[in-house]
């Protein structure tokens, strides 16, 4: 399934703010990898539903976390900053991060 993702070559900028968070953002990665094999072990071992589903919204929940954390880096670096800049621009920037933190809880 990923095979057919393109991958695009990243700018510069786009690199100093990835490679500045690369160990954080591989310990979720890896964290989820692991997440993804207990599920894999529980459904081989035919575990119940709930022991199942309880594994899925683990899984779902660090997988939010991942993209909270890559889509506010984003807007920050690609956006504006709402640390560092003060217009309503800024502003809508910041409830932005605030709506995407409740929502992918």
């Amino acid at each position: 399934m990923l095979s057919s993702v393109q991958v695009l070559e990243p700018t510069e900028r786009d690199r100093v703010h990835t490679i500045k968070d690369k160990n954080k953002l591989l310990a979720r990665v890896r964290r989820i990898k692991g997440q993804a094999e207990a599920l894999e072990r529980a459904l081989e071992a035919e575990l119940g539903c709930a022991d199942v589903l309880m594994l899925v919204s683990s899984m779902r929940g660090a997988v939010n976390g991942l993209t909270a954390e890559v889509m506010e880096d984003h807007i920050r670096n690609h956006i504006v900053d709402p640390d560092k800049e003060n217009t309503k621009r800024a502003q809508g920037a910041a409830e932005l991060i605030e709506v995407l933190r409740t929502y992918l809880k």
